[in-house]
């Protein structure tokens, strides 16, 4: 068929597989990394900013959980178009407003102002989110699946974290050239700028993307399309039509089956980083710069974790291994809460991100092969209302729990959403699968 593009596993079976990829693969690769450091950069100043606007932790926790609302908005109907008329246009509008509103919030000082602009941050982030995994999903074979996710998250969450020494970094010369404490207005507002000028940078490239509908997977013996990692677990036949969960369940029950769980980790996983920035900065009075180095630092090592995450896959499957890492972080997150000693938080800072690292690529993979390509998009758009719904709800919570009960309450909240979440991941699916 004219205009498409055929991946020959066996033609390239003896390439490293992250070197075999598609050109949609490097091109989503090079934006996520993009899109890392500007989360990175944004997460470390935009609270600080606020707070240093003189703004308390109640709405800093609204502030910070109004992008996830305008995803919540967004993401079903994104999900949906997508899937209607292909990722690329999605992708490409996103890209290029995202810096816009990033500036807005670098130059508003009122609060309905810094509100808008957060949430139509919110409404554009949530085309990269429906987009990005069903792209690479859609752009790799079944042998190089894996993989792909693991340098996705790598980039984001490991290479990406680096963003936050740019944070850190970027206030601490604004205020020697402008004499003022890195922490007031003016120092923190570069910080907020310098989000949105790398939010700018990698987005060009995205014009060479290739809609993923025009490509064909060709499968050989080589590289089966069934994933049988685990015979313990229930695992994805990723097959044309339907997959093994699909045949399972009717739709709307796998769908929910997935997404509840997923609600529940993110209201924990946001109650322990939607405010984590402001927690050191209270509690153990970390300066901007050394802020940004130690969680660039973290975030590096539990990116470069996910590298490793296919190798274990293979031994222990995508469900069980995904699961464990999440329970494996119940006492990491309470230790960050309620160490006394700022060494110490900091190692178990670094350690939930190597338990993240783990966790997400391999996450993404089993969601991604849970259901059909015809519904990827609608399933990432459903994420995208459990992260906006889960985080603007854990962010606001964590707000309101600093501000009322103490600085480790919201840690209590994250754990024992770690500990819920995968449990009902395996009360749901840890059982043989059974292909028909």
């Amino acid at each position: 068929m004219a205009g498409e593009v055929s991946f020959e596993v066996g033609a390239t079976r003896r390439k490293p597989v992250w070197w075999s990829f598609h050109r949609n693969v490097y091109l989503m690769l090079l934006y996520t990394l993009g899109k890392g450091l500007q989360l990175s950069i944004a997460a470390l100043t935009i609270n600080l900013y606020a707070y240093s606007l003189g703004y308390r932790s109640d709405f800093i926790g609204l502030l910070t959980g109004a992008p996830s609302i305008g995803s919540f908005v967004a993401g079903l109907p994104i999900g949906l178009l997508a899937d209607r008329i292909g990722r690329k246009p999605l992708i490409l509008v996103s890209a290029a407003l995202t810096p816009l509103t990033l500036v807005a919030v670098a130059l508003s000082t009122s609060a309905p102002l810094l509100l808008i602009a957060s949430f139509i941050n919110g409404l554009l982030a949530s085309a990269y989110w429906v987009s990005n995994l069903p792209v690479l999903t859609e752009s790799t074979t079944s042998e190089q699946r894996v993989n792909a996710l693991a340098l996705n998250s790598f980039l984001l969450l490991g290479v990406g974290a680096l963003g936050s020494l740019i944070g850190g970094a970027v206030p601490e010369v604004a205020s020697h050239l402008t004499h003022q404490a890195a922490t007031s207005v003016i120092p923190m507002r570069c910080g907020v700028l310098a989000a949105a000028v790398v939010a700018a940078l990698p987005a060009f490239p995205l014009v060479l993307l290739q809609e993923p509908r025009r490509l064909r997977l060709n499968a050989t013996p080589a590289s089966p399309q069934t994933v049988a990692d685990a015979p313990a677990i229930a695992e994805i036949s990723v097959a044309p039509a339907r997959t093994v969960l699909e045949n399972r369940y009717p739709l709307l029950l796998l769908f929910a089956l997935l997404l509840i769980p997923d609600a529940i980790f993110v209201i924990g996983e946001s109650s322990v980083i939607g405010l984590e920035q402001l927690f050191f900065r209270l509690k153990f009075n970390v300066q901007p710069g050394a802020l940004g180095i130690f969680l660039a630092l973290a975030g590096l090592f539990g990116g470069a974790t996910a590298l490793i995450a296919p190798r274990l896959v293979k031994r222990w499957g995508k469900l069980r291994m995904a699961t464990s890492m999440q329970l494996a972080g119940v006492p990491v997150v309470l230790a960050i809460g309620f160490m006394p000693v700022l060494g110490l938080a900091v190692a178990a800072e670094v350690l939930r991100n190597v338990l993240r690292g783990l966790f997400e690529p391999v996450y993404a993979a089993f969601t991604m092969e849970s259901v059909s390509a015809k519904h990827r998009g609608a399933l990432s758009g459903c994420y995208g209302i459990t992260w906006g719904v889960g985080y603007s709800v854990g962010a606001s919570l964590a707000g309101f729990l600093q501000l009322h009960i103490g600085l480790s309450a919201p840690f209590v909240v994250g754990a024992l959403c770690l500990l819920l979440a995968p449990s009902l991941l395996l009360a749901s699916f840890a059982r043989p699968a059974r292909v028909s």
